[in-house]
């Protein structure tokens, strides 16, 4: 018999372990054998797996209706998108499938509301190395890295990078041409690195000075990963004119939204943008029940202290192999140890260990794990990352 996974196009290569079913802060093979999850499908298990209210709202909703388009209104949408606003500096959502997409409707958002204004010439986006915005063509040009781009033609004209803390080059590269600066607050591919929170607030006074709009894009970063729900407002000052969100916002179901203030948002008319899945009643119904349950301040300041005793367990861990380990970075429950070495060994010693964690940029070992992980959790997680490397010997 032929192997089945011929047929998937060959873009990933993942490790052997199938998962069958997923426990909370878990993940269970075929075959029985149970993994610690630390890295969550990449920041989006935000709840864990198969959590009780967000199985409920799926099933109670697959029972009614899955689909009818954005050509009628769903109920459940509007009742999310309200919640958003007002939690948050929005006052318009636009809901997605993915973070991608969120990202696209952004740019164009931002280029539309300068156009709208009559200055036509002002489309170029200011991005930061490091960045990652998404994989479509528009994303992967905003994220500029070269590998992600080899291979699908000529660059995207409208697209600024400046080097990640270059504060003269950010000065130099917001010009009259600019539509707006692009930054996630805490990158993830790009090493999971947090950008200074006055960093934030000098973004917001210099979009402000050169009529520029500034973005966010807290697709990983967002809903409550760094213990605010939102990484930007640790910040003072520093709201933005438009964010991505996904991941995490939909708990596992795929769902993303473009949020805006109303003098942004509104340049968006009937026939500007669309999505024939974005928002329907499946994705409204389990970001419904998400949102209650991270937008709660109690929820959040238990992020925090959680993320204390992760922050702690990685401390000791640098401290403990000086030899092997740089340091601690990224925040909150978006955070890794940044190695002297490649750490793709680290990382499969970890899953050989029964514990699931990511690789970033900058030789980065990227923790990305439930928020309700427990301090237990964290002292199991930190006890296999420790063997990993005192098993880890660096090649020369």
């Amino acid at each position: 018999m032929s192997d089945p996974r011929q047929h998937i196009m060959p873009v990933y290569r993942p490790p052997e372990e199938a998962f069958e079913r997923g426990e909370g802060v878990r993940l269970i093979t075929e075959e029985g054998k149970s993994y610690l999850d630390f890295i969550g499908g990449i920041a989006v298990s935000s709840l864990g797996h198969s959590h009780p209210a967000l199985v409920s709202a799926l099933k109670d909703q697959a029972e009614k209706l899955w689909h009818t388009s954005n050509m009628f209104r769903v109920p459940a949408g509007e009742q999310l998108a309200e919640k958003m606003c007002a939690r948050t500096f929005a006052d318009r959502v636009f809901f997605t499938n993915s973070g991608t997409e969120a990202v696209e409707a952004a740019i164009k958002t931002a280029r539309k509301y300068h156009w709208s204004k009559g200055d036509e010439d002002r489309f170029e986006i200011v991005t930061f190395t490091g960045a990652f915005h998404g994989r479509s063509l528009g994303a992967i040009n905003a994220g500029g890295n070269p590998k992600y781009l080899e291979g699908f033609g000529p660059a995207l004209p409208g697209f600024t990078q400046i080097e990640w803390g270059d504060h003269d080059a950010l000065d130099a590269a917001v010009t009259n041409k600019t539509a707006a600066v692009f930054v996630e607050p805490v990158q993830g591919e790009g090493g999971v690195r947090a950008m200074p929170e006055q960093c934030l607030t000098g973004l917001r006074k210099l979009c402000d000075e050169r009529g520029a709009l500034l973005i966010y894009d807290e697709v990983q970063c967002g809903m409550g990963r760094t213990g605010q729900l939102f990484a930007h407002e640790w910040a003072e000052n520093a709201a933005p004119d438009i964010m991505c969100v996904a991941k995490g916002v939909g708990g596992g179901f795929p769902f993303g939204a473009c949020l805006t203030t109303e003098e942004t948002g509104v340049v968006m008319q009937p026939g500007s943008h669309g999505s024939t899945y974005g928002g329907n009643p499946l994705a409204m119904a389990v970001g419904n029940a998400v949102w209650d349950i991270i937008a709660d301040d109690d929820f959040l300041a238990q992020v925090r202290r959680v993320s204390g005793t992760v922050a702690q367990g990685l401390k000791s861990i640098a401290d403990s192999h000086p030899d092997k380990v740089d340091g601690v970075t990224g925040k909150g429950l978006l955070t890794g140890i940044q190695l002297k070495a490649l750490p793709k060994p680290v990382q499969n010693a970890c899953r050989e260990h029964g514990l699931l964690v990511g690789v970033a940029g900058n030789n980065v070992l990227r923790l990305a794990p439930p928020l309700t992980i427990s301090d237990e959790d964290v002292r199991e997680a930190v006890g296999v990352i420790d063997s990993a490397l005192s098993e880890w010997t660096i090649e020369e």
